[in-house]
């Protein structure tokens, strides 16, 4: 093959010739594939008046059960829309796997996770499958309690960490499966039908060893396990039936909270507080406390100290708590007595008046207290007399 010379600038006036060797000189190259078409462009972004609200399949709430709290799947693109085969947006659609289940699927997902727990190895697991579906499933609760076997091994759970209480050496782990115990058992006490039948069998007896402030007991795992307990014993008093307060007249539930009001953290404080607070507004609970000086004076007393840390550490809520409490004392002649004998001094002198400002429920019946307490002496209680 004769040399070829290809010209690399037309427009010089004399070509500068490239030598090109001849086909022999060196083996032949290989094929260069054909080249890729041309790329269609990217389509613009979404625009904002084409994602409608109603699509509410990108929220947390419209998400089952086992993909709540976790972060927004991507959109779904219609099949079709993909880039290179429409200029035009995608359409999102919400997929089939994120709608909301309906509720034989739910009641068929609860009964399998209830038989998980007879299983040792998946129990852990459904446990904490339960304590989601209790949100989306109201009627989560009779489940639990008339399934058979259920409540025992719920209970067995709790039983299984009394050794780890005393001297206290719970585990995270110990502490985590504790707390979704309870979580069950708060959503036993919150449902009406099985409340009563809670409190019937006595079992709030057995978690007042998790509100004991032992040695060491102020740790993360501890705190963790008194707050689950709290939260349960609340959702019990919240509706004081019959049988709730049968259930604690004679129990440590009084006595331990009005410890912790004046050991324990803010937060178990604040849950402390509501309780005793229910339980004195109740009119059989407020007699039994009365119908003795012995039950009344560390009620009084635990008060008082309360007053006393919150004049160094002012807490609205609690103190919203503590008020009502003591204006509780109004209705009965011992309970006033026994109120004004002494009487916080801190409530008084004005220390509460910067944190009650916006409080303003609180704020009467702090008025409407002091009012009474600077009245004429009240002469000690006549039922109290031959005792």
């Amino acid at each position: 093959m004769a040399d070829k010379s290809v010209p690399v600038n037309s427009s010089a006036a004399t070509p500068t010739p490239i030598y090109v060797p001849s086909s022999g000189a060196f083996p032949t190259p290989a094929p260069v594939p054909a080249p890729f078409p041309t790329p269609v462009p990217i389509p613009p972004p979404i625009p904002s008046n084409l994602i409608s609200s109603s699509f509410t399949f990108l929220t947390d709430r419209s998400f089952p059960s086992s993909h709540r709290g976790a972060a927004a799947p991507p959109p779904y693109v219609r099949p079709g829309h993909f880039f290179g085969a429409s200029t035009s947006p995608p359409s999102i659609i919400p997929p089939a796997e994120y709608r909301e289940p309906s509720r034989d699927d739910l009641v068929r997902s609860v009964q399998r996770n209830i038989l998980d727990l007879m299983d040792p190895e998946l129990r852990g697991a459904a446990l904490v499958q339960l304590c989601l579906k209790r949100i989306v499933f109201q009627d989560l609760a009779p489940y639990l309690w008339f399934s058979f076997g259920t409540v025992a091994i719920l209970f067995q759970e709790l039983l299984d960490i009394y050794p780890f209480l005393s001297p206290p050496c719970l585990s995270p782990e110990q502490s985590y499966r504790a707390c979704n115990v309870l979580v069950l058992l708060q959503c036993i006490t919150s449902h009406p039908t099985t409340r009563p039948l809670f409190a019937e069998a006595r079992i709030p007896y057995y978690l007042c060893a998790f509100l004991d402030l032992i040695d060491d007991s102020l740790s993360e795992p501890f705190e963790h396990l008194r707050l689950a307990t709290l939260d349960a014993i609340c959702s019990l008093v919240k509706v004081p039936d019959t049988e709730v307060i049968d259930c604690i007249l004679y129990s440590e539930i009084m006595p331990l909270c009005l410890q912790i009001l004046q050991c324990g953290s803010a937060m178990s404080k604040r849950y402390a507080a509501f309780i005793v607070e229910k339980l004195l507004l109740n009119n059989d609970y407020f007699q039994h406390i009365c119908h003795l000086p012995k039950r009344l004076f560390p009620v009084c007393h635990a008060l008082g100290n309360v007053v006393a840390l919150l004049a160094k550490a002012p807490s609205a809520q609690l103190l919203n708590h503590v008020i009502r409490c003591y204006h509780r004392f109004l209705d009965d002649e011992r309970s006033h007595w026994t109120m004004r004998n002494p009487f916080p001094k801190a409530l008084t002198d004005g220390t509460f008046d910067h944190c009650l400002r916006d409080e303003q429920r609180a704020r009467m019946l702090l008025q409407q207290l002091l009012d009474n307490v600077r009245g004429p002496p009240v002469p000690y209680p006549s039922r109290w007399e031959n005792l």
